[in-house]
């Protein structure tokens, strides 16, 4: 048997790869010489916007069918003791899945985005290609209260960044194309092409130019022909406007912007204090397991914490907002007046903790959903208390419409997506005026407690964040080890002034590093220093180099960021600047070098 196996190896495996290898060398030469940078990518943006567009058709009717299951055929109904136990069965065979199969970290796909993008060459693993959709389809079926939205981005970016890397194409044309992923997978499980492009531009953060933008169009108009070819031209949420934009109603759609900026606050906030206080608990299952019971005995008091909230999004939208409430335990007691709200605030608080839970106890999901919940219900919860205080009735469902852009613009510190998202997926362009307004007034109201939205506060604590700044991206793409100079001739403390001398004759540079048997890095000499004595004989017997030497004031690490050492150039007035690993010297870093790469580099980031 071993040997048949053997001749099978090297028989037909062998032979078959090697074949493989030199048709594929071949394709790859064809392609550089009949088909440009410019034209790959955008034939590779189409590609990768229908494997995204499918991708999240695919994970939409998995979560839809598979929670259809679970609660049409075990007899799951409002306040069934099912709806307790659901979302920590749901939760452990995610966990289970994450840490015996994929075996890796694959919560907040957003921000593992960001972070590919920032630190690691815009490159992701090819287990994201699936392992996110499947992992967020136990999660929310089952009952988790969070959203399918960040897994499907994760999802489309990772099939952008490996087909990047398939292709050898560059760190720029691969972040481009982890965009169109991240395009695509949300014009396909929106139907919004509009909003998947702002979103790419505002929260991946890619640079607006027309190189960027036809490939980003590409992929989130193929995305949503898919989407729409296979689930059908209807948009999300339908909704009836109760009654066209009144300018007099302009000041109310303003203190909802406002009331939802601090709903994004709380958001923001109530998320962070909530998954770093279950993630203090050590092991995994045992956080599970606190993490499961408080969230299933939040979703047996209030049903519509289940899963993604879309259905209680649905009844708000068509002025069924009481249904929300009557849905939960609360539903058969007699309620004054007053306790309407109140139920709708507790509804509100629980959900940011109910969605925190999820993921801090091993779940996987984004906020997307749970923003949008969040909105709809500050509006409903704005125009039902108005009308309370004051007498004065809004339209219910054009506030619950509004607030799920206010709240979003708030969390994800992206405007411009609420509000082309928001209309899109409701078909309410009709707002778009108290759309803009209340969107604007959310994010300005944040932004000046939260100067970073959800998914970038902790990149940016950790200095892991890029933004739109060129600088900061092509410094990330250069290390110290790459720009080290080691032409410096290094000498010992104990040498003499004579023996320096020859060693200088026969130098390049003006700078010597001293050293000792060790490579122990003691100190500098510079020529300017000393020139004056430097031919003076009768001394060449008589000074040694341990007396000419110097310690700089800085050092480098091969591990520092270039950005790291930009400053310190910018901070000094040094040309060279030693690089020392555990004490040892390895070279220096010039500053004409590294800006000559800069350079080099920022040219072409930005050709397009």
């Amino acid at each position: 048997m071993y040997n048949t196996l053997k001749l099978y190896r090297f028989n037909i495996l062998i032979p078959l790869r090697a074949n493989i290898l030199r048709n594929w060398d071949y394709i790859r030469k064809w392609r550089l010489r009949k088909i440009s940078d410019r034209q790959l990518v955008n034939i590779l943006g189409v590609i990768v916007g229908f494997l995204s567009g499918l991708s999240a058709i695919i994970l939409k009717n998995t979560v839809y069918y598979t929670h259809a299951f679970i609660t049409s055929d075990f007899g799951f109904g409002n306040n069934s003791f099912l709806l307790f136990f659901s979302p920590l069965i749901g939760i452990l065979l995610t966990v289970l899945f994450i840490r015996y199969f994929i075996k890796d970290d694959i919560s907040h796909g957003i921000s593992k985005v960001l972070y590919a993008i920032s630190k690691n060459n815009s490159l992701l693993k090819p287990h994201n290609t699936f392992s996110s959709m499947i992992a967020s389809t136990l999660t929310i079926a089952f009952g988790g209260s969070v959203g399918a939205e960040a897994p499907i981005v994760l999802t489309g970016a990772s099939i952008g960044s490996n087909l990047g890397r398939i292709a050898k194409v560059s760190y720029k044309h691969r972040t481009l194309l982890i965009g169109c992923g991240a395009a695509g997978a949300i014009a396909g499980i929106f139907k919004a092409p509009i909003a998947g492009i702002v979103f790419t531009i505002e929260v991946i953060m890619i640079d607006l130019t027309m190189a960027t933008l036809i490939p980003l169009l590409l992929s989130a108009i193929t995305a949503s022909v898919i989407s729409f070819f296979f689930l059908g031209d209807d948009v999300l949420f339908s909704f009836t406007l109760e009654s066209s934009f009144d300018l007099s109603r302009l000041p109310f759609y303003a203190i909802l912007g406002l009331f939802c900026g601090f709903v994004s606050l709380y958001f923001t906030r109530a998320s962070d204090y909530t998954e770093s206080k279950l993630q203090r608990i050590g092991n995994p299952f045992h956080r599970l397991l606190v993490g499961g019971v408080i969230l299933g005995i939040f979703i047996y008091i209030f049903p519509s914490l289940y899963g993604e909230g879309y259905d209680a999004l649905m009844l708000m939208l068509n002025g069924h907002g009481t249904e929300v409430v009557n849905q939960s335990l609360f539903g058969n007691l007699q309620m004054s007046s007053f306790m309407f709200p109140l139920i709708l605030l507790v509804i509100m608080l629980t959900k940011v903790i109910a969605m925190a839970l999820t993921n801090a106890a091993g779940g996987i999901g984004g906020v997307f959903a749970p923003s949008l919940f969040m909105g709809g219900m500050s509006g409903l919860f704005f125009t039902r208390t108005l009308d309370l205080l004051t007498g004065i009735r809004m339209p219910e469902n054009n506030f619950v419409l509004v607030g799920m852009a206010g709240v979003m613009a708030g969390v994800m510190h992206a405007p411009l997506t609420a509000i082309f998202l928001i209309a899109e997926i409701t078909g309410g362009y009709q707002l778009l005026t108290p759309l803009m307004l209340t969107a604007a007034i959310s994010f300005i109201t944040i932004q000046y407690f939260e100067p970073h939205s959800i998914y970038t506060k902790k990149l940016a604590e950790r200095g892991e964040l890029i933004t739109h700044h060129k600088d900061k991206a092509v410094l990330s793409m250069m290390k110290v080890t790459d720009l080290l100079e080691t032409n410096f001739k290094t000498v010992f403390p104990d040498a003499t002034l004579g023996e320096f001398v020859k060693v200088v004759a026969s130098s390049e540079r003006n700078v010597f590093p001293v050293v000792d048997k060790e490579n122990n890095f003691l100190g500098v000499v510079f020529i300017n220093d000393i020139r004056h004595i430097l031919f003076q004989q009768e001394l060449y017997h008589k000074i040694f180099v341990k007396d000419l030497m110097f310690m700089p004031d800085v050092k480098v690490s091969p591990d520092d960021t270039m950005e790291d050492v930009a400053k310190l150039f910018q901070q000094t007035a040094h040309y060279n600047i030693p690089v020392i690993k555990d004490g040892k010297y390895l070279g220096f870093v010039s500053r004409a070098n590294v800006f000559s790469n800069y350079r080099k580099l920022l040219k072409e980031f930005s050709e397009d």
